[in-house]
This record gives C-alpha cells, sequence and structure tokens, in this order.
C-alpha cells in the first residue's frame, strides 16, 4: 500500500499520465484513490508534456523508473510510431491510449474505446451515427459488433477509403456538409469523431451524443448540443468509468 506521504517506493507500480494539461485533469486523483482504496503499492503522476516534447519523454521512459504510462485524448495518434510493440487494433487505427514497459521495449493498448463501447450498451444504444474517419472512428468499428452503425464524413472517397481500412461490408455511408440539413434524431447514439469546426448542419441530434475530446480541447459536438439543448458526453464526463479500465489494466 502506498505510504501517507504518497511517496513511491522501490516497490511501487508507478506510471505516468501524460498530456498537455494533465495536471488539470482529475484523472490521476481519481485512479490513485482507487489504488489506495484497495490497498495496491502504485501511483500515477500527472505528467504535462508539450508535444514537442513527447518523443523525448516517451523514449527516455524506457530508462526511467515509470512502468508505463496512460495517454491524454490529444497525444493518442501521436505515441503510436514510438511505440516498439502493439496488437493489431493498435496498429491498424493508429492511437494508443495506454503503454506498458517490458524491459527497455515499449507496449501499446488501447482501453477508452473499451469503456465506450460498453457504456453504449449499458444505456441500451444499439443505432450509431460515426462522423468522422479517425483513429477513434476506427477503433470504435473494430469493436463494434452488436451495433448498426452509419458512417457520416465530409468526403465520401475518405469515407470508402476507411471502410475498406477497416473492413467493412455494405456498410451505410452518408455525407455531410454545411450546406445540408442532418437530423440524427432516429439514432440512439452520435459519436463525433471528426475534426469540424461545426456542425451548424445537424438540425437534430440523438438522446446520447459523444466524442473523446477533454475539457481542455474544442468540441463541435459539445457547442452543437449546447444549441439543441442536448444530451452531450465527452472523455471528463466518463473519467470515473475510464479510470476503472486503466486500474484493471495496470493492476493484472
Amino acid at each position: 500500500m502506498m505510504n501517507d506521504k504518497d511517496e513511491l517506493k522501490n516497490s511501487t507500480l508507478a506510471f505516468g499520465y501524460i498530456g498537455e494539461y494533465a495536471g488539470s485533469s482529475r484523472f490521476s486523483a481519481v485512479l490513485n484513490k482507487k489504488f489506495k482504496a484497495n490497498s495496491k503499492d502504485a501511483m500515477i503522476i500527472p505528467m504535462n508534456i508539450r508535444e514537442d516534447d513527447l518523443f523525448f519523454t516517451l523514449s527516455n521512459m524506457k530508462q526511467s523508473k515509470l512502468d508505463g504510462a496512460v495517454i491524454s485524448n490529444e497525444y493518442v495518434a501521436e505515441v503510436v510510431e514510438l511505440l516498439d510493440e502493439a496488437p493489431s487494433m493498435v496498429k491498424r487505427s493508429g492511437m494508443c491510449d495506454i503503454i506498458f514497459k517490458n524491459g527497455e521495449k515499449l507496449r501499446g493498448d488501447i482501453f477508452c474505446t473499451r469503456v465506450l463501447t460498453e457504456y453504449l450498451k449499458d444505456i441500451y444504444a444499439s443505432k450509431i451515427a460515426i462522423i468522422g474517419t479517425n483513429h477513434h472512428a476506427k477503433a470504435f468499428s473494430f469493436l463494434a459488433c452488436g451495433f448498426d452503425v452509419s458512417y457520416f464524413n465530409e468526403n465520401l472517397e475518405e469515407l470508402l477509403e476507411f471502410t475498406q481500412e477497416v473492413e467493412l461490408h455494405h456498410p451505410d455511408l452518408n455525407r455531410i456538409a454545411l450546406d445540408m440539413k442532418i437530423d440524427f434524431s432516429s439514432f440512439d447514439a452520435v459519436l463525433n469523431f471528426s475534426e469540424m469546426e461545426s456542425l451548424g448542419m445537424v438540425t437534430k441530434l440523438a438522446e446520447f451524443n459523444f466524442d473523446m475530446k477533454n475539457e481542455k480541447q474544442f468540441s463541435a459536438l459539445k457547442k452543437c448540443s449546447d444549441e439543441l439543448h442536448s444530451n452531450y458526453t465527452s472523455y471528463d464526463d466518463l473519467l470515473e468509468k475510464m479510470c476503472d479500465r486503466a486500474y484493471t489494466a495496470i493492476i493484472k
């Protein structure tokens, strides 16, 4: 168990929480509370890292006392090229949100997308609209068994390439653009994985609307949800569940 002063001992399982604003996130505090409540000799340390210093930080992790790191949303795509080992989903999606150190090798994995899919099942959401084709969209698609998913994107060619990459058969593909009017009210949930600066074309949202943006990142979906007086759920809103999953991944 951690001592009362929260000091790192030689035996302590130590992880970093790496993000541009890691210190202002509740993630480390919530996870450390779970470690203490379960008498685990483990600790996660918030590390405010600028993007310019990300490569240096992870490269030096191999020789550091850290046993791994949880990666904040803004860097999940950037860290993949720094991994020595990764499962297929990390390689194919192009994202990684947790890193484990094995000797002097870094192995990556994904846990946040699993939290999202489990939460959607908990709220009985089955008909899903995904906006965008980024790494989160790819990771979700690999775990989307049991969901009825429709895909939306500004560029249909890009969307076709996306469906080929994730090997979707007979997908429901749709264009979305500012000169259109889009009604998502027939869906149980909307997942915005796009980099669109505005969702002004949306006239109605679903009952549940998600993205994986943390509170420091601009969210077009949050802005749209506020304007339409609709429900919105961010990464930070799922933080307790994220910490539960991270705890399970770290304490094996």
